[in-house]
């Protein structure tokens, strides 16, 4: 970081940063995006029949799911947001479900679809903060429900979901689902 080396410790709590930032987003996004989908049948039979659909069901997963609720950065300088005063360092709260159900940026934002373009969804942060994993979160959840449309075409939610109370995460901690096995 400004061409030093990382200590041990910063180095093992980048290497943590990345472990559990990779792991616990798209996980979420995966299992959220299947709740939605059982939630919004008639948007999984529009996959099913044209999965040329997946790169946008996809980005409408990252939006309507927000794996992450909020981020919160200190502003470097004073400034103004939306005519609101903010001094350095003041801390400001970005709430991504809100971000990604704007109203002035999507059209219909309560509503899951697979079809919606164009989808500039914060999920990934922005700017200097964007997710250095992006590439590789959409290639997971893209495989996942590849594979799930190809193998499970009837998957759905069988049962009450149990979530996560958290204010930084939005995860879930149990879902069942049921499905036809493959031959």
């Amino acid at each position: 970081m400004d061409g030093e080396r990382l200590d041990e410790l910063g180095f093992n709590m980048f290497f943590m940063l990345l472990i559990l930032a990779g792991n616990e987003t798209t996980r979420n996004a995966i299992s959220g995006g299947m709740l939605a989908f059982s939630e919004n049948r008639k948007q999984w039979q529009k996959l099913l029949d044209d999965q040329s659909l997946l790169p946008s069901a996809t980005e409408e997963i990252l939006r309507y799911v927000s794996p992450v609720i909020t981020m919160r950065r200190a502003a470097t300088c004073d400034t103004q947001i939306a005519g609101q005063p903010v001094r350095e360092n003041d801390k400001i709260v970005m709430f991504y479900p809100s971000a990604n159900r704007d109203a002035d940026v999507f059209g219909n934002p309560h509503d899951f679809d697979v079809t919606r373009d164009p989808n500039p969804h914060l999920a990934f942060g922005w700017g200097p903060h964007f997710c250095l994993g992006a590439n590789l979160a959409r290639g997971e959840i893209r495989g996942i429900f590849s594979e799930l449309l190809t193998r499970l075409p009837d998957i759905e939610v069988s049962g009450p979901v149990r979530r996560l109370r958290s204010s930084t995460v939005n995860s879930i901690k149990s879902m069942p689902v049921q499905f036809t096995p493959e031959r």
